[in-house]
């Protein structure tokens, strides 16, 4: 028998024994599970950790800002609240913008360009929602916002244009980057920038605008929190674009073209400064940064005014009687004509061995006159004798010389290039249409094919105003001058411009004959169709249809004898040149020489 304490002994061992070995046990379970985690396991959870905690988030820079000639803002920036989403903390996010839509306004477009715009982007990245809220959907947010991590308000720089639709054409707009912006520049995707140049100088100078996007390392949480900052780059803003622009005398040219659809531009005649370019009616670019929603584009889109095309860099017009002194110069030029010369008149002209009449404007013409004289009265029956006496091809070429057919160099991202028509653009134009005679008669007018743009005609006046060299025309300030000879010698521009000069003081501008600024000029009235004519060769039928109405047109120059300015004006449907062109000139110039004009603001 053993002794009672003898067994509580050997009890006692056993239970040690018993825990030791459970406590070996478990010792061995932690060391493995140890020894996982630290060698076998550690490169794979160190990549989780730094992929899920770790973000390098672009810093978006402050867009530069756009100036006028006096260093008047045209085009800033101002901060927004915005609502963003961070994709990678977020479980559902088609489920969590359909809840989002109870609380706040999140349109269709909205939701497919965050899509777009998520694109590419870091998973930790807020990726933009809804722009520009307002304080009632602020407040309205901030009540139910625990119950959307990673969704929050946060601020960025707009694009805001102070004087809306006064520089829409010549500005442009930003927006949100597309898919052809994408595609165009990789870049987007990893810079933060989710507003881009879509047209006008800020599509034209998105680079220069645009700045340098910045990094940042920052620490974040499973709910897409900030919780740790790193090393940073900051963004370098974008850099200031001063222009030519003249704000005063842009004001001037838009209130002179209130009610009338057409176009304005006005530059320095030596340099090629574009000084004021309207193009009316306009549209206000800070609804497109805002952003526009379908009926609302629809509406800009169908409006009849079409006040969307930029009419003083794309609309192709007949340039009509504005083309004559330019004509003029061409046949000097190629010897076609004597400066004295005289051509017969008349109220038609007829092409030898045809019997088609080729009307003068005036029901009883103009009689024999030279070719001041025909510049000054517009005499249409003098212009058709002297395209027939150029020919087609001399006469196409030595208006491209000046300019007309070609792009004037301006800093636009696109403009038109009007038409010089020719028998050779006729042949590559069509092969079953040959060129003809009086085709060539109608180019002396400015008719038929022949179409230009108001950059071109205002371009094409500069280069008379400055003693024959055709400039470049442009919007950045420090942009290089650059000019080209137009081959006319100085005998043949003074012949030109006295008439220019006597077409205000008694011809077709008589209008503008008070005008202290000794201007120079010539009008112009493009048709827009065909004019039915009695037998003593009037038009038949009224006008009273506005938009079956000719064209009017107004080129000018001032002073003439130290030219400042050259200024080209289109009144679509205004009539007649003198009476409807030409006081919108005069407006500008008046403006732009002395301040007699009033701009509204």
């Amino acid at each position: 028998m053993v002794p009672i304490h003898g067994r509580e002994r050997a009890f006692f061992t056993s239970r040690l024994l018993f825990i030791a070995v459970l406590i070996g046990l478990m010792s061995t379970v932690l060391l493995g599970r140890i020894l996982h985690l630290q060698v076998q396991a550690h490169e794979r959870y160190l990549l989780q950790s730094d992929r899920n905690t770790l973000a390098v988030l672009p810093l978006a820079p402050v867009r530069g800002r756009i100036l006028d000639r006096h260093g008047r803002v045209l085009a800033d920036n101002r901060q927004e609240y915005i609502l963003t989403l961070i994709p990678e903390a977020v479980d559902d996010i088609a489920r969590t913008v359909s809840a989002l839509r109870a609380v706040l306004p999140i349109s269709e477009e909205d939701y497919q360009a965050f899509l777009r715009n998520r694109r590419g982007t870091h998973p930790y990245q807020a990726v933009v929602l809804r722009r520009n809220l307002s304080a009632t959907e602020l407040a309205r947010f901030a009540l139910v916002k625990g119950g959307f991590p990673g969704v929050r308000i946060e601020t960025r720089w707009q694009r805001v244009y102070p004087y809306g639709p006064l520089f829409a054409h010549l500005l442009g707009y930003v927006g949100r980057p597309d898919a052809r912006d994408l595609a165009r520049d990789s870049t987007l995707v990893r810079s933060g920038l989710d507003q881009v140049g879509k047209s006008g100088l800020e599509a034209e100078y998105e680079t220069l605008l645009r700045g340098v996007p910045g990094v940042q390392e920052v620490e974040v949480n499973a709910r897409g929190n900030s919780v740790g900052s790193f090393e940073e780059r900051p963004a370098q803003a974008g850099e200031d674009l001063h222009t030519t622009l003249d704000l005063d005398l842009q004001r001037t040219a838009a209130a002179a073209m209130a009610g009338h659809s057409g176009a304005v531009v006005a530059v320095e005649p030596r340099t090629g400064a574009v000084l004021a370019a309207v193009s009316a009616p306009s549209f206000d670019p800070n609804d497109f940064v805002r952003g526009l929603d379908g009926t609302e584009w629809q509406r800009l889109r169908d409006d009849p005014l079409h006040p969307l095309n930029n009419r003083f860099a794309t609309g192709n017009y007949p340039p009509g009687s504005t083309i004559k002194p330019f004509v003029a110069l061409v046949a000097l030029r190629n010897g076609a004509i004597r400066p004295e010369e005289t051509l017969a008149g008349g109220s038609y002209f007829q092409i030898p061995g045809t019997t088609h009449r080729y009307y003068d404007w005036r029901p009883g013409g103009h009689g024999r006159q030279d070719l001041r004289a025909a510049i000054r009265d517009s005499n249409d029956v003098f212009f058709y004798q002297l395209a027939l006496r150029l020919g087609p091809t001399p006469l196409a070429q030595g208006l491209q010389d000046m300019g007309f057919g070609q792009s004037t160099a301006i800093d636009l991202p696109s403009e038109g290039r009007g038409l010089v028509p020719s028998p050779a653009w006729m042949n590559t134009r069509n092969g079953r249409e040959r060129w003809h005679t009086g085709q060539t008669v109608m180019m002396g007018i400015g008719q038929g094919y022949m179409l230009a743009t108001p950059l071109q005609l205002a371009r094409a006046t500069a280069a008379i105003a400055a003693d024959g060299r055709l400039p470049d025309l442009r919007l950045r300030a420090d942009r290089p001058v650059a000019t080209r000879a137009i081959g006319v010698a100085p005998r043949q521009l003074q012949l030109v411009d006295e008439a220019m000069r006597a077409v205000v003081r008694r011809g077709t501008a008589h209008i503008l004959a008070d005008d202290p600024h000794d201007i120079a000029g010539k009008t112009g009235t493009a048709q827009v169709r065909r004019a039915e004519r009695d037998v003593n060769g009037r038009v038949r039928g009224g006008s009273d249809s506005r938009h079956l109405r000719d064209h009017a047109l107004f080129i000018a120059y001032a002073p003439a004898s130290d030219p400042r300015i050259a200024v080209a004006v289109i009144v679509e449907h205004g009539g007649h040149g003198g009476s409807a062109a030409a006081p919108v000139a005069k407006a500008v110039i008046d403006q732009y020489l002395d301040g007699n004009s009033v701009a509204q603001p």
